[in-house]
């Protein structure tokens, strides 16, 4: 005949790998933390007041180191942006940021080429197309057309199988 052991403990720890907590014990842990904690009224008041000091400190010095960040990352990304600056006569594409609808991944979002009127001091500029009016665009969403090669003329090389 087989010995069995009725002991819950045991068969739990084998089962599930670990021990039972009864909570008896859970009561007794809870009760020991209470005895732990401070009834002083002004001593505890005091403690939360210094520890709230603490907190707001702690706080402002992670903004402060945030915002230091913030700067560091601004004067960096700028420092590698190219300033484009535009004259009059000039030609430029426009950036179609409305374009939203299955625009392909192939399809050009600029368009044009546009002739620069007037650029303004704040960062505007007055564009028109060969057979439209002026309007005004941001200057952000502008870059210079360069005249290259037209499309029609390339040069072609037949390849012979070698004799």
């Amino acid at each position: 005949n087989v010995f069995q052991d009725a002991n819950w403990d045991d068969s739990l720890q084998l089962v599930y790998g670990k021990n039972c907590h009864l909570p008896v014990e859970l009561k007794h842990k809870a009760m020991w933390a209470i005895k732990t904690l401070n009834f002083e009224l002004t001593s505890a008041g005091e403690r939360r007041l210094l520890d709230l000091h603490e907190l707001e400190e702690l706080r402002m010095t992670a903004y402060d180191s945030a915002s230091i960040y913030k700067a560091r990352s601004k004067q960096y990304h700028d420092a590698k942006i190219e300033k484009r600056e535009f004259k009059e006569g000039e030609k430029v594409l426009l950036y179609n940021s409305r374009l939203k609808l299955f625009p392909g991944k192939l399809k050009s979002r600029w368009s044009g080429p546009f002739d620069v009127i007037w650029v303004f001091p704040h960062g505007a500029i007055e564009i028109r197309n060969d057979d439209s009016e002026s309007f005004k665009v941001n200057g952000h969403r502008l870059k210079h057309y360069y005249l290259g090669d037209s499309i029609g003329s390339f040069a072609t090389l037949d390849l012979k199988d070698p004799p």
